[in-house]
């Protein structure tokens, strides 16, 4: 198998629904048993000053760890990425798009033409200020088909031979059909990271807050700060180091130690050694999820009836108590929870296990026995595949748990059942990383013709009513027919240090707000 990359301004399609009330969605608790949930943003806390060292600690690392922005694979990955580069487009921590390196971002009547312009006096690492031959090279290197970048599967419209130059800042973004949903695309993890001309990820240069000093894969990261920062006073810390740790265990004893001031990515069963430890918890009602995932094409999954039966084996509820306490938003194995696409209106699936039986009979699995492919990649993935196991048994289903070391390496992609994590996207820009035959994570193999041309009509269409309704019939095809399980959107939890101050909870799924590094300081 080739290599493979790894994921995910106001907008101007009219979209309100990733813009309710933060208050709504975001929590930062300190639970000692089960109070009502507190709104960020977190309790005041000391200004912000400049000066030491901010210690990271992650899991889901390995050997194939990367600095290369146009294929990030796991968390660590991003942590790294986000803070070496910088986005057009960012999304807020209640999950709305602003202007970010760009300065404006404004399509044509039809959506077939788009205009990008960078803010101006934006520098790399290495002095060279961003300009417009920087934004198409970097849209040019993300399609590059011998290579191409996470983001490629959204853009595949952009003509990328007819970007042109309006001005030292300036380009246009011209498309084969239009592309209403661009803002989306580019304000998430998938997006394309701004790169120089001649970009070499053995020296990575971006125009990010932090700085490269070195990278072991699967061990360490160190960066600096980067002083001529376009965002003004920012980041404060003098340094970035992030380190690769085998599990939450090993993360909660850096953390209490004192090798780490912050740790991303926890399940509930951590809280108590974190609080214990006089320690403290970012908690929130993120967006991310973390999927079962089935490959359509491989037995006995390529029968619809044992995904099926799959689905029904889960009691959502109850794993979500078991894993998060009841953190958490119960999923119907449908992503994109916060978009407005999102159809509220399928029926709730639930456990019904003499259901699942009987779709197993059917199908000749009377007696299944499968293995489960998991790793301690991301909060709960792990505990989540012991709670799946134990339900199955009800329905007559063997499940056998493999825990592997190099998830991410290269039999990702291949495992005909395992699980995953995905942080929030908005729904048609994750089907694009996730469900299409030419998807670069389509970890199910899923390969439907219709949902793919409904895909392209909705991406297509500048009518937001139209595209809603698209989206819909969309989604009743993964419910129906889909490789995914997801029992719920999980929350994200973190853990840091009384000193570190400036951490803001998100919708996003995403540690840390995106990984926002650059905002926090340490008393």
């Amino acid at each position: 198998m080739e290599s493979i990359s790894r994921r995910r301004f106001l907008q101007t399609m009219g979209s309100g629904a990733t813009a309710l009330a933060a208050g709504r969605f975001l929590q930062v608790r300190e639970r000692p048993s089960r109070p009502a949930r507190p709104t960020a943003p977190l309790a005041r806390e000391s200004r912000p000053r400049h000066g030491g060292t901010l210690n990271a600690g992650f899991t889901g690392g390995s050997s194939a760890d990367t600095l290369n922005p146009m294929s990030p694979v796991a968390n660590v990955d991003y942590a790294r990425v986000n803070n070496l580069f910088d986005l057009f487009v960012r999304m807020t921590p209640d999950a709305t798009p602003v202007l970010y390196l760009a300065e404006e971002l404004e399509p044509n009547s039809d959506a077939t033409l788009w205009t990008l312009r960078c803010r101006s006096g934006v520098t790399f690492h290495n002095g060279k200020e961003l300009t417009a031959e920087d934004l198409i090279y970097t849209f040019q290197e993300t399609l590059n088909p011998k290579s191409p970048g996470e983001g490629a599967a959204a853009l595949h419209a952009l003509q990328v031979k007819d970007m042109k130059k309006i001005d030292k800042h300036t380009i246009s973004l011209p498309f084969s059909r239009p592309l209403g949903t661009l803002t989306q695309v580019l304000s998430t993890n998938i997006a394309p990271y701004a790169i120089p001309v001649g970009f070499d990820v053995k020296k990575p240069v971006g125009t990010g807050p932090f700085k490269y000093k070195s990278f072991t894969p699967g061990e360490e990261s160190v960066f600096e700060r980067n002083a001529d920062y376009w965002e003004a006073g920012l980041p404060y810390a003098d340094s970035l180091v992030i380190t690769d740790y085998s599990d939450a265990t090993s993360q909660a004893d850096a953390l209490i130690s004192g090798e780490a001031n912050l740790i991303s990515g926890l399940s509930t069963e951590v809280e108590p050694t974190i609080r214990g430890g006089g320690k403290k918890l970012l908690i929130s009602e993120g967006g991310g999820w973390n999927p079962f995932t089935m490959r359509v094409d491989r037995e006995p999954f390529s029968d619809v009836r044992v995904r099926q039966a799959m689905r029904y084996i889960v009691n959502r509820h109850e794993m979500r108590e078991a894993v998060f306490e009841g953190l958490g938003t119960i999923g119907n194995d449908i992503f994109g929870i916060w978009a407005e696409e999102y159809d509220h209106d399928i029926p709730q699936r639930v456990q019904d296990v003499d259901k699942a039986k009987s779709l197993l009979k059917a199908a000749g699995h009377e007696h299944l026995t499968v293995q489960l492919v998991t790793s301690d990649i991301a909060q709960g993935v792990v505990e989540m595949a012991t709670v799946f196991a134990e339900q199955a048994s009800a329905a007559g289903v063997k499940v056998n748990i493999n825990n592997v070391d190099d998830f991410f390496g290269p039999n990702y992609l291949k495992w005909v059942f395992a699980q995953d994590y995905w942080d929030y996207n908005y729904y048609l820009p994750q089907v694009a990383d996730a469900t299409l035959p030419t998807a670069p994570y389509n970890e199910c193999h899923f390969d439907d013709p219709h949902y793919t041309k409904l895909y392209s009509e909705a991406v297509a269409t500048t009518d937001e009513t139209k595209r809603i309704a698209i989206a819909h019939e969309m989604q009743l095809i993964d419910y129906n027919t889909g490789g995914y399980i997801i029992p719920f959107f999980i929350p994200v939890i973190d853990g840091y240090d009384p000193s570190v101050h400036g951490l803001v909870a998100s919708r996003s799924g995403i540690s840390f707000n995106n990984y926002d590094f650059k905002s926090m300081w340490l008393s």
